[in-house]
């Protein structure tokens, strides 16, 4: 089966296997690989592919990973989280932002690059209740890519 294409705005900050994404995948029914899984799955391709319209964040802290949906998140949100680290970005100083309360970012700048620690806090698992927020250490960020990754991201999104 070919590779099914996932596009969509994504924002990943990290590196390597240390990373926080937050993501609205979208996936084309007209694909080639959609279309042969969904009638693998007995299910039409449009079906298969889903609304595209569900945001969700994903994290990797290097002993495991994680990932959740963010039902009622919507694209202005996004866009303003990712204007205001634009913002934090260009001053210079120290900082936190964050996304909701599900994602905090605090930075601090190092020469050309930016530390950043984020916390993610998954919503409330209907089935075992775990909600235990997550410290991930993302390392030394470059300042330029972090600003052209968020610029791309909010092109994206327009």
């Amino acid at each position: 089966m070919s590779p099914i294409v996932v596009g969509g705005p994504e924002l990943f900050l990290g590196a390597g296997d240390v990373y926080v994404a937050l993501l609205r995948p979208k996936i084309d029914p007209a694909d080639p690989g959609v279309r042969l899984a969904a009638e693998q799955a007995g299910v039409t391709p449009e079906e298969f592919a889903g609304p595209g319209d569900v945001w969700a964040l994903m994290y990797e802290d290097g002993a495991g990973h994680g990932e959740f949906e963010l039902p009622g998140a919507r694209d202005t949100e996004a866009d303003g989280f990712a204007e205001q680290l634009q913002g934090a970005l260009a001053s210079g100083e120290p900082f936190a932002v964050e996304a909701g309360d599900f994602l905090s970012l605090e930075a601090r700048p190092t020469g050309g690059d930016w530390v950043v620690t984020a916390r993610v806090t998954p919503p409330e698992d209907e089935e075992d209740g775990a909600t235990a927020p997550h410290t991930l250490e993302l390392g030394a960020l470059p300042a330029a890519e972090l600003l052209a990754d968020l610029e791309e991201f909010r092109r994206a999104l327009a």
